[in-house]
């Protein structure tokens, strides 16, 4: 449709306010937005539509139409409702640069401008299709919100027969019809549309689970399948929300496929609006890690912790412990000169920080509004969240780098108070990770549980290794450190340094998705990555080939029998009993490791490189 069309109906309410040459444009698609710099969700060809939210004073017009502009954007069109008339800078930063502006009136709803262009875009509907987009178009002018997601997908299955349910990037439910999607399933769907959309297939992305079959729509801006060739894949790839229908749409009549991508744009816009109320989260976060890293007085970081604790834990009043979790993604170009080399047009610490957001997420939890109590900040290439906790126990006095901490309710100025957790599915000690449960058998969490809200490295990353690991494909990495909690302002910057040793040292392993917490700064594990290759080839070799290649020749299980006598610190009771052996055989086997290596497992000095040795190889 072209932009003149708007103008011709009388019920979008719309006034011109400039760009009367400019009318002849194609308008391809909608995006509702309010930040200040949008251009990351835009492929060109869109009417945008703003509250001007992000306007704060006259000079932020120019910036914002600037990178409308660039983007190609086809209009501009501004609601009346916040300031009442459209400020004179933003009618000449548009006229500067050619792009036509229109004016919406207050009583008229951005969700009925989105529906008529979604629905002229993607043509006339016939029988039963029309009726569900007419219905779309009058639930989503309801409410501000437009009655969320789960509005357009109760309609599919009541006027469609269709089972939908929108997904993070990592298969959290964010909005569905019906019974919820099992979070293993929600994984693995997300897991196929993550390779399938790195590999560059078409959208929408078949995936066949346990007999049924998936179609995977991603939720874009554009409203099509394709990721625009002028934006590279992997700054959205790991971000971007999916619609999964459970059904075949390969045989869908072209119809019917235009009224699903139609869906994805009217559930984008809910997406957007989440999108934008992080900002505020994002800014605290921002400006307590500039006070850290810059060595401000705790104090004054305290300070700013009183204005994010009411922000992070609304209505609490509480005076939370602290974690800090640091990630970072790294890409390699198919020409970099080394491992982990960063294409220069690719940003890693924005796409880090919404990985990071979402991590952190309790995947129990399903909808947007569980990220609230969130706030990640960026720095370079590292996303950097702050974590709030609720007041616990007392810390021990080596809390890593809080040493004045008394463990009452109140320190560094913040308020006092008590709640709830924040996070506690799979983070909580004896818990399943993912189910939020106590361990089999109890009836109730343990004691120790409800005292232990920290966030731990592996329960964070074992919901959502499966589909970031497709998502990364063969060349990109995510590594994350976790910190221990602190009880003040004074104990972040150590907490910051900490949750940045313990990703270095998850960034030292194999894999594409890993992780390391405090408690492996004070262990060998901490040292255990940073041999060098050689030396951890030629020491493991020494010691246990001898022992591998006796194996081959006789399977006489010797590396077995090594590993279990170690880890039954050298007890010969214990270890027959775990192999189901006699003694006399254990000992028949530990004199033939001896004799193999010329070491021996009675000196301390000798078990220790068996250990190690064990440990890297």
């Amino acid at each position: 449709m072209r932009l003149r069309a708007l103008l011709e109906t009388d019920a979008l309410g719309l006034r011109l306010l400039g760009g009367q040459d400019e009318l002849d444009r194609t308008v391809r698609g909608v995006m509702t937005t309010d930040l200040r710099d949008p251009s990351r969700y835009l492929s060109g060809g869109e009417l945008v539509l703003t509250g001007l939210a992000w306007r704060r004073d006259a000079g932020d017009s120019e910036p914002f139409v600037r990178i409308l502009a660039g983007a190609g954007v086809a209009g501009l069109a501004a609601g009346e409702a916040e300031l009442g008339d459209i400020p004179a800078d933003l009618v000449e930063a548009c006229d500067h640069h050619r792009l036509p502006l229109f004016a919406v009136h207050e009583t008229v709803a951005f969700a009925t401008i989105t529906e008529h262009v979604v629905r002229q875009v993607s043509g006339e509907r016939a029988g039963d299709l029309a009726a569900v987009v007419d219905r779309h178009r009058r639930l989503m002018t309801s409410g501000p919100a437009g009655g969320g997601p789960e509005v357009v997908l109760d309609l599919l299955t009541s006027d469609l027969d269709l089972r939908a349910w929108v997904l993070s990037p990592t298969g959290r439910q964010i909005a569905g019809a019906g019974a919820p999607l099992p979070g293993p399933l929600g994984a693995t769907l997300a897991g196929h549309h993550l390779a399938a959309t790195r590999t560059g297939r078409r959208a929408p992305h078949r995936a066949a689970v346990a007999g049924t079959t998936y179609s995977l729509f991603p939720i874009r801006n554009t409203g099509r399948g394709a990721v625009p060739a002028a934006r590279d894949v992997r700054e959205s790839v790991l971000s971007d929300w999916l619609l999964a229908v459970e059904a075949d749409a390969s045989d869908w009549p072209a119809a019917r496929l235009d009224l699903l991508q139609g869906v994805t744009q009217l559930i984008a816009v809910e997406r957007d609006r989440r999108e934008a109320a992080r900002t505020v989260r994002r800014r605290l976060a921002q400006e307590v890690l500039e006070l850290v890293q810059a060595g401000a007085a705790p104090a004054e970081i305290a300070a700013r912790l009183r204005v994010a604790a009411p922000v992070l834990l609304p209505g609490l009043g509480v005076a939370p412990q602290w974690q800090v979790v640091v990630a970072r993604v790294d890409w390699t170009a198919a020409d970099a000169a080394a491992p982990g080399g960063v294409p220069g047009d690719i940003a890693g610490g924005p796409v880090a920080q919404a990985l990071l957001e979402e991590i952190l997420v309790d995947p129990a939890v399903s909808g947007p509004d569980s990220a609230d109590r969130i706030a990640v900040a960026h720095t370079g290439e590292e996303a950097i969240a702050l974590v709030p906790l609720p007041a616990g126990p007392a810390p021990l006095p080596d809390t890593v780098g809080d040493t004045t901490d008394t463990g009452a309710g109140t320190d560094a100025g913040i308020p006092a108070g008590s709640g709830g957790p924040v996070r506690t599915t799979g983070t909580r000690a004896g818990a399943s990770p993912g189910t939020g449960t106590a361990p089999t058998g109890s009836s109730s969490a343990t004691p120790a549980a409800a005292q232990d809200p920290a966030l731990h490295a592996d329960a964070l990353l074992a919901a959502v290794r499966e589909p970031l690991a497709a998502g990364l494909a063969d060349d990109g990495r995510l590594t994350l450190g976790v910190s221990a909690a602190v009880h003040s302002a004074e104990g972040l910057r150590g907490a910051l340094e900490e949750a940045r040793h313990a990703r270095r040292v998850a960034a030292a392993r194999p894999g594409r998705v890993c992780a390391a917490g405090h408690h492996e700064l004070a262990s060998h594990v901490l040292l255990l990555p940073f041999v060098p290759d050689d030396v951890r080839r030629a020491f493991t070799a020494r010691l246990l080939d001898p022992l591998r290649d006796y194996d081959r020749r006789h399977r006489a299980e010797l590396i077995e029998t090594l590993e279990a006598f170690l880890d039954c610190d050298g007890s010969w009771t214990r270890c027959a009993a775990r192999l189901h052996l006699h003694v006399n055989t254990l000992r028949y086997r530990v004199g033939r490791i001896e004799q193999l290596t010329g070491r021996d497992l009675s000196r301390l000095e000798d078990k220790l490189d068996f250990f190690l040795a064990l440990r890297m190889s």
